[in-house]
């Protein structure tokens, strides 16, 4: 029998532990990292500088560049990275079938979220400045990953909805705007600092919470109830505790409800399940239903939403300030690839035509943090003019930036050509990012249709506004053009519903436009008055006047490198 040997023979030389080398990769990007993202901003540190008091001017000026450093860094934006990739994960139960209902985050997520609060991004309210400083460093971190900025904001803004009740505040304050993150249930008093989500929305109604289902039965002891009903976008439900609109005997009331109970036992609070979301997928966001879960009202029985109201503002100025940071990191990631990009005989930023795309971009995204900050410091401020301006300067910027956004992120991504749309640029990251603040606190129609009702309901409010926006009257005849334009459409309020976006549009350019003529460059000022109020510009970016002095808004724009 013939017996057939196989022998094992190695593979020719040429393919033994070597990668096929067709080419020297030359020409390619290096990342963008290792920078401090707030002193590489100059809207932003110019802002910061406008806005604080000289005596408090350099400390903030050196945290705000401490956390620049931390977000421009590597080990954040792996951090940002891992927290998307390994989204949370809900668990009902334990391994006995005990019902726990907890969110499980990966553990970036939790140095992120740590980072943050260490930094005070959940204390305004009581120090100095405290809201500019707070924005700015919102900004600023937001663009290492912003899906932790929801708790961040919930809690943040939920300390004016307790003070309406003197007792609350001062049980729960002190941990909401703590310096202190400690991860885990436990009782609030057990704990040195604590986070806050919002329960408001229900499936029958949405954004229309007047139609809120959940009921709020009294118990003998005064403000405390039991809850029964749901939340269909429970924000931040890994959180201890939550402020939740629900129907008493007077009527919509708001409530706090605590993850767990002065005793150590877990509040009824079932979590159903987690929304599987466009983006955002580091935060969780989750459907909740309540039975029997104890709460305590907060404010009067009946004006629930009144009292809710002011936390609401907050969340929405906060997707302005979030917006604003997504447009400044895409903006930023645009022009850095454009400047170690070469192509057609040059770097990209060289090219007259792109040079046209970045200016633009760079345009909208100093217009948004201009307004943002300044939107800052009219709460520091916290007189009745600036309260007056807020009421309408509030909703109009959340309903343009926010919008801006994704046009904004979605150019940017472009900049970057084929290298954009691969997730490892970090910029499809953003892109699916950029809608979520539009949505976030009530949708376009929602902020539309506020400020039509402080048009007609707070005379005061208009008031505030036009002597803001008339701060740079005479300063640029495009901007008293679009201001006597807006006047004229003001005056006729008549079957305006159908009109509201065209008016709150043309609101929120005209105050960005006032605001860049005061304090911006020349440069910058006169290109957004050019194209914005105008009228000299296309419908895609990159459709500027070629005679504006486009380098220097590009330069201005461009991310400090170390």
């Amino acid at each position: 029998m013939a017996v057939r040997v196989f022998l094992l023979l190695p593979a020719p030389p040429y393919r033994i532990g070597m990668a096929a080398s067709t080419h020297t990769v030359t020409n390619q990007v290096p990342p963008l990292v290792g920078y401090d993202v707030f002193a590489g901003d100059r809207a932003l540190t110019e802002a910061v500088e406008r806005h604080l008091a000289p005596g408090i001017l350099r400390e903030a000026q050196e945290e705000l560049s401490t956390l620049g450093r931390a977000a421009g860094s590597a080990q954040a934006q792996e951090w940002g990275a891992q927290a998307n990739e390994n989204p949370p994960k809900l668990r009902t139960h334990d391994r006995y079938g005990h019902r726990v209902d907890e969110v499980d985050f990966h553990p970036a997520w939790h140095r992120l979220l740590g980072h943050a609060v260490t930094a005070g991004l959940t204390d305004a309210w009581g120090r100095e400045g405290g809201h500019v400083r707070r924005a700015a460093g919102f900004l600023v971190w937001t663009q290492a990953e912003a899906g932790h900025g929801c708790p961040l904001s919930m809690t943040h803004a939920a300390v004016p909805a307790l003070r309406t009740d003197p007792a609350l505040a001062a049980e729960w304050e002190p941990l909401l705007t703590s310096h202190v993150y400690e991860e885990g249930l436990r009782p609030a008093p057990q704990k040195a600092g604590v986070l806050f989500g919002m329960g408001m929305t229900e499936k029958q109604g949405g954004t229309d919470v007047r139609s809120n289902t959940t009921r709020a039965e009294a118990l003998a002891a005064d403000g405390e109830y039991l809850l029964t009903g749901h939340k269909w976008f429970c924000s931040a439900p890994m959180s201890d505790g939550f402020l939740v609109l629900a129907q008493a005997a007077d009527g919509l009331s708001c409530f706090l409800v605590p993850r767990v109970l002065p005793d150590g036992a877990r509040n009824p609070f079932a979590l159903q399940r987690l929304k599987d979301k466009l983006g955002n997928r580091s935060n969780a966001s989750g459907e909740v239903e309540f039975d029997g879960t104890w709460a305590r009202r907060v404010g009067e029985e009946g004006r629930g939403v009144r009292t809710i109201i002011e936390m609401v503002a907050a969340t929405r100025l906060d997707c302005v300030v979030g917006s604003a940071a997504l447009m400044r990191q895409a903006v930023a990631q645009a022009i850095h690839h454009s400047a170690h990009r070469s192509a057609f005989g040059g770097l990209l930023i060289e090219k007259p035509l792109m040079r046209n795309v970045l200016a633009d971009l760079a345009l909208e995204s100093e217009a948004a943090t201009t307004l943002a900050l300044r939107l800052a410091a009219a709460y520091d401020a916290d007189t009745e003019q600036e309260r007056a301006f807020l009421r309408i300067a509030v909703p109009a910027a959340k309903y343009w930036v926010t919008k801006r956004c994704s046009a904004v992120v979605g150019e940017a991504l472009e900049c970057l050509g084929g290298n954009g749309y691969v997730e490892e640029s970090g910029m499809p990251r953003l892109l699916r990012e950029a809608p979520l603040n539009s949505i976030w606190e009530g949708s376009g129609n929602v902020q539309a249709l506020d400020v039509l009702r402080a048009l007609q309901r707070e005379p005061g409010a208009l008031d505030a506004f036009l002597r803001e926006v008339g701060k740079a009257r005479g300063a640029d005849h495009r901007l008293d053009a679009a201001i006597k334009d807006l006047l004229t459409e003001l005056a006729d309020l008549e079957a305006v519903e159908a009109r509201a976006r065209r008016l709150v549009e043309r609101m929120a350019l005209v105050l960005q436009g006032s605001l860049l003529l005061r304090w911006a460059p020349p440069e910058v000022a006169d290109a957004f008055c050019a194209s914005r109020l105008g009228g000299d510009w296309g419908s895609a970016f990159g459709t500027l006047p070629h005679s504006l002095d486009l380098a220097t808004v590009v330069e201005r724009a461009r991310a400090g490198e170390s």
